[in-house]
């Protein structure tokens, strides 16, 4: 077996790398050319909660790759939280994926690693690894490192991403903020990502079904003693993966694309998975474009209803079987690929069990028919998201007067001043990956809303929502208004048409009338740093998912 990492071991010229090598503390044994020399990307930090205890989780990792005779080298991949830099500066978010990505491929290619163990848990962080290996096609493996459980307090569930609409009722004059900040308490769980299926959980169950992390890992709780375990396994895996030279591209297949799409569907999955999905499949050669979740969705039904679409979490998921119980429910629904588990997709389905037939529905008792996210279209948008199975009823369609906001900010302060009325539709243009830039969440202004109470009040943009985010708020809308899309020409009172059945999304506008109006939209200032500035360049005249459109473009204007 010829290694990577043997170019380190075995010549002349590279004998002051193995002094400086040793110096950071390998021994002369770990240069046996029968040695991978496995990279360790560790996302630890103390300010995220889903990555406080990685460290001790890649202790365990280490220790699986010493015993499975590879040579464990780790470093620090940096990651966002998104729900502490929402509404503050939340417009560099979505690029440190690629940030992640691209620092994984500098450590990998300037050190000559064998292999790739991706120590994880959240929103960005997760796809940029899970790139990171679809580019570079070594030998991959992925440790998520677990929900979070949350407090239950009188038979209630409380978590973090509660305290978004707690902001809502503070500003709807529902709350005083002293009766707020008595929550705190209350809201903090402790490690883990947060306890629904928000983006981080999608991620690690689209992770798990890819094929790409060991079975369970998804949703065996950070708490969980068995998480240890799963990162020890994680470290031997890699080391027989090197060794049996089976690289991401042989697991990442479009077969694995689609059945991860179909999972997330049937589990109800943060609308950020059409974003990351796409994003990981081209970094391995995948095409997988929008269109594939709606056609996917239309023949998945939702079989369960987790935080934030029901009150599931996901230790309730764990406790019914996990992964691989949602992919017995799916199994004559699933196309095989293969796993870093050294078995077909298919096989970990057929030994699922599910042990809770409410937490996870049998196909002919669904909670809805159809999959998590309907994928909308019309005079308003080539393409928009929403997550249809967190959408009342009654708001499933929907016509109203738009309102029309160019910050939260902005909005929270309508929403403070109770300037919204039921029926409203809330229009956030400019918040794309170009007009942001850096296409921020709306969780913040979302839950607000929920959290006043109104019933009947839509939310549309070119931006993004937070897995967090519940009822009917349409995102991703194409092209962005940055990008001469038709959503930067809504003005207050034009009458938005909703139809997530029918898929439509119009505003009752001509199309000579909004060509009229786009010629005369400002593009609102902001303030750029040097990386959101090269990222608006990246987007302009590029949709969300990386794709050039063409059409018209404000670029320039700003």
């Amino acid at each position: 077996m010829r290694l990577r990492s043997d170019i380190l071991k075995e010549k002349i010229e590279t004998l002051p790398h193995r002094t400086l090598l040793m110096s950071a503390g390998q021994k002369e044994d770990d240069f046996g050319t029968d040695k991978p020399f496995i990279g360790i990307a560790n996302s630890y930090n103390n300010i995220i909660p889903g990555h406080v205890h990685l460290n001790e989780l890649t202790q365990e990792v280490k220790r699986g790759v010493r015993d499975a005779g590879g040579v464990p080298l780790e470093w620090g991949v940096p990651g966002v939280c998104d729900g502490v830099a929402m509404f503050v500066e939340m417009r560099l978010s979505l690029p440190s994926r690629e940030h992640i990505a691209d620092n994984i491929e500098i450590m990998i290619l300037s050190h000559s690693l064998d292999g790739l163990v991706g120590v994880t848990n959240c929103d960005k962080i997760t796809p940029g690894m899970l790139m990171a290996a679809g580019r570079l096609d070594l030998p991959a493996i992925m440790l998520t490192g677990g929900p979070m459980k949350a407090n239950v307090i009188e038979g209630k569930k409380h978590h973090p991403i509660e305290g978004f609409g707690v902001v809502g009722q503070v500003k709807g004059g529902v709350m005083s903020e002293e009766e707020a900040n008595k929550m705190l308490p209350l809201l903090a769980c402790g490690p883990g990502s947060c306890v629904g299926l928000f983006t981080a959980n999608t991620m690690a169950v689209a992770t798990e079904v890819l094929g790409m992390s060991v079975t369970k890992c998804a949703t065996t709780l950070a708490i969980n003693p068995e998480k240890k375990k799963q990162a020890y396994e994680t470290g031997k895996r890699i080391v027989a993966l090197v060794k049996e030279d089976v690289k991401p591209r042989d697991i990442m297949t479009k077969n694995a694309f689609e059945n991860a799409i179909r999972v997330d569907m049937a589990m109800g999955g943060s609308t950020n998975a059409v974003l990351h999905i796409p994003a990981i499949a081209r970094e391995a050669g995948v095409d997988i474009n929008v269109e594939m979740f709606d056609e996917i969705a239309r023949e998945t039904p939702n079989l369960c209803k987790i935080i934030p679409a029901g009150t599931d979490e996901m230790a309730d998921v764990d406790r019914a079987g996990g992964v691989p119980a949602v992919l017995n429910r799916l199994k004559d629904m699933l196309k095989d690929s293969p796993t870093v588990n050294g078995k077909l997709i298919r096989e970990i389905a057929e030994g699922g069990k599910v042990l809770d037939d409410e937490v996870i529905r049998t196909l002919d008792n669904a909670y809805f028919p159809e999959g998590g996210i309907a994928v909308l279209r019309g005079n308003l948008a080539n393409s928009a998201v929403i997550k249809q199975t967190a959408v009342a009823k009654k708001m499933m369609v929907h016509s109203g007067p738009a309102k029309v906001f160019y910050t939260e900010k902005d909005l929270l302060d309508a929403i403070e001043a109770k300037r919204l009325a039921e029926g409203d539709v809330v229009v956030l243009p400019f918040q794309g990956p170009a007009g942001a830039p850096g296409m921020p969440e709306m969780l913040t202004p979302t839950d607000a809303i929920m959290g006043v109470g109104y019933k009947k009040v839509a939310l549309i943009t070119d931006g993004r929502f937070s897995g967090g985010t519940t009822g009917p708020c349409v995102g991703h809308a194409e092209m962005e208004a940055y990008n001469g899309g038709a959503i930067g020409a809504i003005r207050d009172g034009d009458i938005v048409e909703l139809d997530i059945p029918n898929r439509k999304l119009n505003v009752r506008l001509s199309d000579a009338e909004i060509k009229e109006r786009l010629k005369k939209v400002e593009v609102p200032e902001r303030e750029l740093t040097p990386l959101l500035k090269s990222y608006r360049e990246k987007f302009t005249g590029v949709n969300c998912y990386g794709e050039k459109v063409e059409g018209s473009s404000l670029s320039g204007l700003s």
